[in-house]
């Protein structure tokens, strides 16, 4: 059987034009992890090219000898995306290339998606492996109540000075937000309107992201404050401001409490975080892991259970080797 590199290698050898996407496009993907990465993409709307651009790494006098081709390349926010869904390491090569591009074009903006970055996207949407695991629960607590209490409290005041002689109108989008907006609005000191949206999320089959449920008033002239519990790829905020501004506010910012900026792909103005975070699966305080531990009061770091099965206690003997491997220098 044909790898996915000797199937990209025969398609460049073919010099096929660059491969636009729509959502009726037929396009010859190597992979079935880029097709389904390509859906997710075209039910936000962020337009796609596949495999435009062939990137030279290595040359023997004149000859190119080494290239490197990434997967997606996505025009409207002029970035290239590689995924790999191999093990981490065997990775270590597309990471040398990677490497390697960048020195060569500074000013190319590129991304590596991992296997596990992949598939919290799908998990995130009910697919892939993680989405049928048994969870074995938390691993630890990352924020605390009283941490949460804090920091809400303090954005609450920043918010009220900022928008102090006006009226904000503040916008979530249900469900995980509400523990959040809760709290938040109960620490700004003006008078203020709530509205809550939803909106579709991909399921494989959908045509794109649609409103299920708008907004109750006008927000025409009204200084408006899209409140999220977290903002990590970006594309379904970006999707919602896109929407917000042809109803012509008079202002339009973001407030999230979590900000994962290690999965953005579109990267958008946030004026208020509450606290930066890392490619973690986050649950508690409204974050759920297939509809479970929203009600949490502190936000955790999820843990799967690999394979359904418990986790063993290594050896006597693997305990050691870790020791000494821990005890030797690097």
């Amino acid at each position: 059987m044909a790898t996915v590199s000797q199937e990209r290698a025969t398609r460049r050898r073919q010099r096929r034009a660059p491969q636009k996407g729509t959502k009726r496009s037929k396009v010859a993907f190597a992979h079935p992890s880029e097709a389904e990465f390509a859906r997710i993409l075209d039910f936000y709307g962020v337009r796609w090219e596949y495999e435009p651009r062939s990137f030279p790494l290595r040359w023997e006098g004149e000859r190119i000898v080494e290239m490197f081709t990434p997967d997606f390349y996505l025009p409207e926010l002029d970035l290239y995306i590689e995924l790999t869904t191999l093990k981490q390491s065997l990775v270590t090569e597309k990471n040398r290339k990677l490497r390697h591009l960048r020195e060569l074009h500074p000013d190319i903006n590129v991304m590596l998606l991992y296997k596990r970055d992949y598939h919290r996207l799908l998990a995130k949407y009910g697919y892939g492996p993680l989405a049928h695991e048994d969870v074995r629960g938390i691993e630890r607590v990352l924020i605390t109540v009283d941490e949460l209490e804090r920091r809400i409290t303090e954005l609450g005041q920043q918010i009220s000075q900022d928008y102090a002689g006006t009226e904000p109108v503040l916008i979530g989008v249900l469900k995980g937000v509400i523990p959040f907006m809760s709290d938040l609005m109960r620490h700004i000191a003006l008078p203020l309107s709530v509205e809550l949206m939803s909106v579709s999320y991909y399921t494989g089959d959908a045509e794109g992201v649609r409103i299920t449920k708008d907004l109750d008033r006008d927000i025409a002239g009204s200084h408006v404050l899209m409140v999220e519990d977290i903002v990590d790829t970006g594309m379904t905020l970006n999707y919602l401001l896109h929407y917000l501004r042809t109803r012509r506010p008079a202002s339009l910012k973001v407030c999230t409490l979590l900000d994962k900026r290690a999965r953005r792909l579109v990267d958008l103005p946030l004026e208020y975080v509450g606290f930066e975070v890392g490619d973690e699966f986050l649950v508690g305080y409204g974050l759920d892991y297939l509809e479970k531990y929203r009600n949490l009061p502190f936000i955790g770091i999820l843990k799967p259970e690999q394979d359904g099965r418990k986790p063993r206690r290594p050896s006597r003997r693997a305990r050691g080797k870790r020791m000494e491997k821990k005890e030797s220098p690097k």
